[in-house]
Order: C-alpha cells, then structure tokens, then sequence
C-alpha cells in the first residue's frame, strides 16, 4: 500500500522480498530506518529508503553481518558510486564461487537419486526424466570424500521404490503445507514455523545428517540460485525467500547465526 507521503512497511516488504518483520528490525537498529511516518504513526518509505533496502540485501547476499553493512553504508567518505562499484567486485569476485556450491549441492541432490536401487523405468515413473547421467559422475568426484556422500550412499542403497515413492510424497505435501502456511501469515519465527522448519531438515536428513547450520546453507540456495527459487516459487510466488527466512528464524532459536552460519 502506498500513502501520499511514500511506501508502507507490507509494500516495502513484497517490494523487496524481505518479511515485515526483517524491516522492522532494521529499522530499529537503524540500518535501513523508514525516514518518514503517517499522521497515525506508521512508517513510511520514499525512494531512497528502499534503494538503500536493496544495498542492505546485496550485501547480506554476500555475507557481511549486518553491523558492518551498517558500516559501509554510512561512511561518509564513500559515495553512492563507490558503493556500486565496490558491490560489483564483490559480486565478481563471489559468483564463480557461488556458482560452485550450487553445483555440488544440486548433483548430490541428483547423484542420490541416481544411486538408488531403481530401474530406469522406475525413476522415470516416480522422478520424471529431469536429470543427466553425467551428474552422479561429477557429484562422485566433487563429493566422494565427504562424509555427507558416504551416509547418502550408503542410505540410497538401502532404499526400495516405495521409500523413493515416499520421499517425493511427502516432500511434495511439505511443499503444500508451507505455501499454505505463507499464504495464511504464518510468522516466520512462530512455533507453526518452527515444526515446519524441522518437517524439512527431516527430510534432508534421510540422506544424511543435516545439522541446522547446513540446513540454512541449503536455504541460501533457494534464493541465490533462480533453478530453487522457481522450483519453490512454482508452488507459491515468494516462497523460496520466506522458506529461507523461516530457516533462519529456526536456526536462530538453536543458536546458529544465520549471517555466519557454515557447513558443519
């Protein structure tokens, strides 16, 4: 909604991506503070608000805490040119690494499904034909020395076409339920959330152990990488950035820091 004297915190929010709750509190610490507010005390945003939102999410993306985005953003001796400048470096200098992290994560996805005791026939039936023979090759060599792969071997060997079945039921129904539960309101750090947060650590957990820190690494991908994020949003428009964010507020809760959070 917008007003005469500029944007309203939700329509900020579905602007950006970002939860109403996520502007709330950058405003409060001041990192990206609404300059105006409403006769009735609401806040406001103009143009340059939201253009520095933008800047606030670029540089969380490449993972800066938020105290030192607060930092960069108000150093007086660096202008408005300099922060873009300084911003695509930083993008260059991150995508090839960036790009390589999807990659494996996507080809350990594919490679375990590979290694499942199906036929081709089978696979077809419950997956579909979406994957190339060539992943389990290049997963096993990115992987293979990693005790993730060793556990998601040993566990897709042990798995029937029912277990398969399984899977791709349930993580098609998680799916539902989540898009629901973002279209109902449901807060991303509620108790609601909180269980669905751990519905989907679950279910990567039936590959191998997937510790909350690993989790929100995953939950990374879905917004970095636009092959997730139209897989998620297909289900519900947005759902891949409120998926992350739900993540987040869970890992949160168990003491993981979600803007320092590593495979481990």
């Amino acid at each position: 909604m917008t007003t005469g004297e500029g944007l309203t915190v939700g329509a900020v929010a579905e602007l950006v991506g970002v939860s109403v709750r996520t502007l709330h509190h950058w405003d409060r610490i001041g990192l990206a503070p609404a300059s105006g507010r409403t006769w009735s005390d609401y806040r406001v945003y103009d143009d340059d608000d939201v253009a520095r939102i933008h800047r606030v999410l670029v540089y969380r993306e490449l993972g800066f805490a938020l105290a030192e985005i607060g930092e960069l953003l108000d150093d007086p001796a660096v202008d408005e040119h300099a922060h873009l400048v300084r911003q695509r470096e930083l993008l260059l200098g991150q995508i090839s690494h960036l790009q390589e992290m999807v990659s494996a994560v996507d080809r350990l996805k594919e490679a375990i499904t590979m290694n499942a005791p199906l036929t081709p026939e089978d696979r077809a039936e419950i997956f579909g034909t979406d994957w190339n023979e060539e992943y389990q090759d290049e997963a096993a060599e990115r992987w293979g020395n990693t005790p993730q792969w060793e556990q998601s071997q040993r566990r897709a060997d042990g798995m029937s076409k029912q277990d398969w079945q399984r899977i791709k039921n349930e993580g098609e129904q998680l799916n539902a339920d989540l898009a629901a539960a973002k279209r109902a309101g449901v807060a991303v750090d509620s108790p609601e959330a909180a269980a669905m947060a751990e519905r989907h650590r679950a279910s990567i957990a039936q590959f191998y152990d997937c510790t909350h820190s690993m989790q929100v690494c995953l939950a990374r991908m879905y917004t970095q990488d636009a092959r997730f994020t139209e897989t998620y949003d297909k289900v519900e428009p947005g759902l891949a950035v409120w998926l992350r964010e739900l993540i987040e507020a869970n890992a949160r809760a168990h003491g993981v820091d979600p803007e320092t959070a590593t495979w481990e």
